[in-house]
């Protein structure tokens, strides 16, 4: 849609925000028959929406988010089909590099139904997933409900694809300042919605600042890159490792994830200091995604460690068996992230409806979420 166009004067719902939680509650919208605006500030999607691996950590989730995440999940494989963007049911594999590692696998294994998370041998790990070439690997398991999509692509295509629906209209380089009570006013024009929704993520603070203060949102900074993939390897499955035992819920209720903290803790602090999630996940033109840090503050500093990024890809490089990477891009994600909550509905004005996810797990609940804030809006 042309950043020219103009405002139409009404519609049932005005989303604003086009990555990926806006457009999941445009998507909801057009699927119940309703007239959708989007309006986002820039020409296209540049946060956090294109900027993670393209993972929809399906399994690892726990409690409602694993609920919202088997109900995105079959979103996700439903838009791909209808936008035509890649997408992959091919589950993610978590690898084990000691045997505390092991039991959290084995824990969580028997928790679940049948099949949910696969356990393998060393062995059978390195038949199926050949380009796991780590001497240190132990083991793994597949995690069978995972499916990926290229960040690069979905959040765009699914855009482009609701643009061409009818009674769905985009106005970018459109600022949201500020409505209530049906009226939205915009740096197009004023425009009345029965339903506002806001997507704005950590940007939140922006607009409803008091809001954010009381749901104590700030901001988490990723440090990413893009590798060229060793030997032209394809891997199938996102591939997690034992840092993301520690961060991905079904993981870290765990009674055996008490012990490998420690153990991390113990024999590689340097990993607990950045609040590493060592894993990746390859792109259909077979570039690698790795990564990341976390780090937290209300306003994150642009400048990216080096320190940081050369432990991040030599602990990538381990699992894969190969001496280094070679980067082809860098880049700093930034996503709103809060100790209360996964993520944030509330209601700042009257006919506002704000919504964030307010931990890393945007691109696995967000389709799921939107389902759920529009059956409280019924």
């Amino acid at each position: 849609m042309s950043s020219r166009a103009v405002a139409p004067p009404g519609c049932d719902v005005l989303v604003v925000g086009a990555g990926i939680v806006g457009l999941a509650h445009a998507a909801e919208a057009v699927s119940r028959g309703l007239s959708v605006v989007v309006v986002d500030r820039d020409a296209r999607a540049v946060g956090a929406s294109v900027r993670n691996f393209g993972h929809c950590c399906v399994t690892a989730q726990s409690g409602e988010l694993l609920e919202l995440a088997q109900a995105a999940r079959e979103r996700w494989l439903r838009h791909s089909r209808d936008a035509g963007f890649f997408s992959v049911e091919s589950g993610a594999l978590a690898v084990a590099q000691s045997s505390r590692e092991l039991a959290v696998l084995d824990e969580l294994s028997a928790s679940r139904e049948p099949g949910q998370v696969q356990l393998l041998s060393t062995q059978e790990l390195r038949a199926r997933f050949a380009a796991i070439g780590g001497s240190a690997v132990v083991g793994g398991a597949v995690l069978r409900d995972d499916v990926r999509v290229d960040p690069r692509e979905a959040v765009g295509g699914l855009a482009a694809w609701l643009a061409a629906q009818p009674g769905v209209t985009f106005l970018w380089r459109t600022a949201f300042l500020g409505g209530s009570s049906g009226v939205a006013e915009t740096s197009r024009g004023t425009i009345s919605a029965t339903r506002i929704i806001v997507c704005v993520g950590h940007d939140l603070d922006y607009l409803y600042p008091q809001l954010s203060a009381d749901h104590e949102i700030e901001r988490c900074a990723l440090q990413m890159a893009l590798v060229t993939s060793p030997a032209s390897v394809r891997i199938s499955a996102a591939v997690l490792t034992g840092t993301s035992m520690l961060r991905y819920p079904a993981f870290a209720e765990t009674i055996a994830a008490v012990d490998l903290s420690i153990e991390l803790t113990e024999t590689d602090p340097l990993l607990i200091e950045i609040d590493a999630n060592i894993m990746f996940t390859q792109r259909p033109d077979g570039t690698l995604i790795v990564g990341d840090s976390h780090r937290y503050a209300e306003t994150i500093d642009p400048f990216l460690g080096e320190s940081t990024s050369r432990l991040l890809l030599a602990r990538v490089a381990r699992v894969l068996g190969v001496n280094r990477l070679r980067v082809l891009q860098r880049w700093q994600g930034v996503y709103a992230s809060s100790v209360q909550h996964p993520y944030l509905v509330a209601e700042p004005e009257r006919g506002v409806t704000a919504v964030t996810v307010t931990s890393g797990v945007g691109m696995t609940i967000s389709l799921g979420l939107a389902a759920k804030v529009f059956a409280t809006l019924d």
